[in-house]
């Protein structure tokens, strides 16, 4: 018999399921936040450098081309056409550049940004430091693993679904007005005392939870943009100015070469 005053097992346990419950959430937050992170950051990364890895592979077509013409070497022939095939449109290759190229080549944007002219930027999708707030709050009030029934948690997922799509625009405005929209909804029910073998239940699957959001937050750090990404976490556009650098500095190596083979 527990001493009087003292917790029985099971608010022990309900206090384990909350305080993972919480810890969950907050995990689910940072992954989410930084999958959009990565998303942005691909979108962008895309959008500015996909003309300049388009023009070295062209580059590097007409330099193989150049040589084998020269050279008239099978092998020289070969590796031109292959370097050829690398350059013939793809499917979805206007959606991967995200407007920057059609049928025809690059858009005007694309080569001024190629021959160094002024460009309007790419658009910005990064959340404020504000919606980032807004969004963390929202998601620790809402989030559908603090319903206590299954209405509850269908209320719930529907309007989270609302949130993380005004996250992953930036929109500030619409999660101002979904916070205000939450604030006047029903006000969630108060956690009745659960049996133990139902907190241990809980306490499992949070746990599968968490395993299932790591190997989630694994494969992003892992890919290539997050990567490249993680190389400046506080300045990516930084990042992204140094790459078109080194790009646009590849670009005019191989134009020289180019020109001196067919010089």
């Amino acid at each position: 018999m527990p001493q009087d005053g003292a917790p029985r097992p099971e608010e022990r346990l309900e206090r384990a399921v909350r305080a993972a419950e919480q810890a969950l959430i907050e995990y689910e937050i940072a992954v989410e936040t930084f999958r959009v992170e990565v998303e942005n950051f691909s979108r962008l990364h895309h959008q500015k450098l996909g003309p300049m890895y388009a023009r070295l592979d062209e580059l590097d077509a007409e330099i193989a081309e150049a040589r084998a013409a020269r050279t008239g070497d099978p092998e020289d022939r070969r590796k031109a056409d292959e370097a050829r095939a690398r350059v013939l449109p793809m499917p979805g290759v206007e959606e991967l550049f995200h407007g920057w190229m059609d049928g025809e080549g690059l858009f005007p944007e694309a080569v001024a940004m190629l021959t160094d002219q002024p460009v309007r930027p790419p658009q910005r999708v990064r959340p404020s430091d504000e919606a980032r707030k807004l969004y963390r709050e929202l998601a620790r009030k809402a989030h559908p693993d603090l319903a206590q029934d299954d209405t509850e948690r269908a209320r719930r997922e529907e309007f989270i679904t609302r949130v993380n799509a005004a996250y992953a625009r930036g929109d500030e405005t619409l999660l101002r007005e979904l916070a205000e929209e939450w604030a006047k909804g029903p006000a969630p029910q108060e956690r009745g005392p659960s049996r133990a073998e139902e907190l241990y239940a809980r306490l499992e699957w949070l746990a599968q939870r968490k395993e299932l959001l790591s190997l989630v937050a694994k494969e992003l750090e892992e890919s290539a943009i997050g990567a490249m990404l993680r190389l400046a976490p506080d300045d990516p556009d930084r990042l992204l100015e140094e790459i078109a650098e080194k790009l646009l500095a590849d670009v005019s190596r191989r134009e020289a070469e180019l020109a001196e083979l067919l010089g």
